[in-house]
């Protein structure tokens, strides 16, 4: 270990997925993460039980991350935690385990949005090349669906978003509709593959600028179902 190295921890609890990853510069050491399989029971995330998992989970995915970078918790530079956007009761649980831990060892403690982490990920080692700024950055996840010019690292303008669903919810409720397990969206994709896509006609919203629209889509295709 070098002076000129930069060890952090990193913290993701904003959801169902209690994870820890371990950065050395922009290199990543390693990547743990706890699923929740509870929620699976329910066809989605139960916020409370979601948050309860993470309180079991966010140790030992700490220890484990830490044990697999091969790196000490006095080694560390500084830890960087998901402050948002997510579940409230999870990202509580991430946020007080992350200041505690930073206070006891004694360093920088970084709140991060989750969204501009998403973006910013092109950024780690990696072989592929790295944007150059600025460029157009597309977020779809379960919970966000948006069009970003990024201009810089900090500097990014939302010019387009979802108005209601984001894409992954509505993949997930379209796939409970039908029978398909927590999270169907992965099954509805590799489904898709062998499918027709001019089987059924849905309806396509009608939304301001770069703006998207989910929610009529998903009655739409229970209506279909229903039929």
């Amino acid at each position: 270990m070098s002076k000129e190295d930069i060890y952090i921890l990193g913290v993701e609890s904003s959801c169902d997925d209690t994870a820890a990853a371990i950065l050395k510069n922009d290199e990543v050491l390693s990547n743990c993460i706890a699923n929740q399989e509870i929620h699976k029971k329910y066809g989605g995330v139960v916020p409370e039980l979601a948050s309860r998992a993470h309180l079991s989970n966010i140790i030992p995915v700490v220890n484990q991350a830490l044990a697999d970078a091969k790196v000490k918790p006095e080694m560390l530079s500084a830890i960087a935690f998901t402050k948002g956007p997510g579940l409230i009761g999870s990202l509580l649980v991430g946020t007080e385990f992350s200041k505690a831990l930073g206070l006891s060892l004694n360093i920088p403690v970084i709140e991060v949005n989750h969204m501009q982490a998403h973006i910013l990920v092109h950024y780690i080692k990696s072989d592929k090349k790295k944007p150059d700024f600025p460029f157009l950055g597309i977020t779809v996840s379960g919970g966000h669906t948006q069009f970003v010019i990024v201009e810089d690292y900090l500097r990014m303008k939302i010019i387009g978003e979802t108005l209601d669903d984001a894409i992954g919810e509505a993949f997930d409720k379209c796939g409970k509709i039908i029978g398909f397990d927590y999270p169907a969206g992965p099954q509805i994709d590799k489904k898709s593959k062998k499918g027709k896509s001019d089987k059924f006609k849905f309806s396509i919203p009608k939304v301001e600028g770069l703006n998207f629209s989910f929610s009529g889509l998903k009655t739409n295709f229970r209506r279909c179902v229903e039929k």
